[in-house]
């Protein structure tokens, strides 16, 4: 017990134009998901998730159907996922995924927002071992034992469950994410979720210094104008 948890992935403010870009980000997540794996979300648990996802960010309705439409015709965009890592100002580590159809254009993007922010592009693999791949839920009460005991009665593998300010969350592999809120869902039925993802924890973190601030913010901000980035991950802990 006892892992320290915070969603560290960059936020986006609701303006009109980045409203439009976090439309854009689930309508082809959506799209991507439904083509791989089907585009009926009560036989896709996953798509379904995702979808409950996007509704809770606002994401209108007629983005939703608009790309499961699109995924259940023939043809469209073949996207694949990229991923990116690196170090960014102060040190931080960081790791960005993006779905494409262009490798050329993306990785150009990305090198750029590391690039005029003095911060390096590493290898693959070069930061994501710092990093764990986690399934985590978050949601209301104050009993971490009794959401141990649920989710162990289903025989879910829990990494870890912290009970911290009448929040619990759930540390499990990733590959048990379904299973996880699953389980949570039939136990306690009217239960919401505040999280529940699938995402990069880091192991360690990095303390970014005030100087260092403006720089780190100007990175995100490049990172979170590109196109095809889905999702930027971070240790970084910014100054108060």
């Amino acid at each position: 017990m006892g892992r320290s948890f915070e969603v560290r992935k960059v936020s986006m403010a609701k303006t009109a134009g980045q409203k439009s870009k976090l439309y854009s980000k689930y309508g082809k997540q959506l799209y991507v998901l439904a083509k791989n794996s089907g585009p009926d979300p009560a036989a896709n648990p996953s798509l379904r998730s995702l979808i409950d996802k996007a509704k809770r960010e606002q994401v209108p309705a007629h983005v939703i159907e608009k790309a499961l439409e699109k995924a259940s015709g023939g043809g469209g965009e073949d996207f694949s996922l990229a991923r990116y890592e690196g170090y960014g100002p102060g040190g931080c580590a960081v790791i960005v995924d993006c779905l494409t159809d262009n490798n050329n254009r993306t990785i150009t993007d990305v090198r750029n927002c590391f690039t005029k922010t003095s911060s390096k592009l590493g290898a693959p693999g070069s930061v994501a071992h710092s990093f764990d791949h986690l399934a985590v839920l978050r949601f209301p009460g104050d009993s971490a034992d009794q959401v141990l005991e649920i989710l162990l009665g289903a025989d879910v593998d829990v990494v870890d469950v912290e009970c911290e300010d009448g929040q619990i969350t759930v540390f499990a592999p990733a590959t048990e994410f379904n299973n996880a809120k699953q389980a949570m869902l039939e136990a306690k039925p009217e239960l919401e979720f505040d999280v529940d993802e699938i995402t990069f924890v880091a192991q360690t973190n990095t303390d970014i210094s005030p100087d260092d601030l403006p720089m780190f913010e100007k990175f995100m901000n490049m990172l979170n104008d590109c196109d095809d980035v889905q999702d930027v991950y971070h240790n970084a802990i910014l100054p108060k």
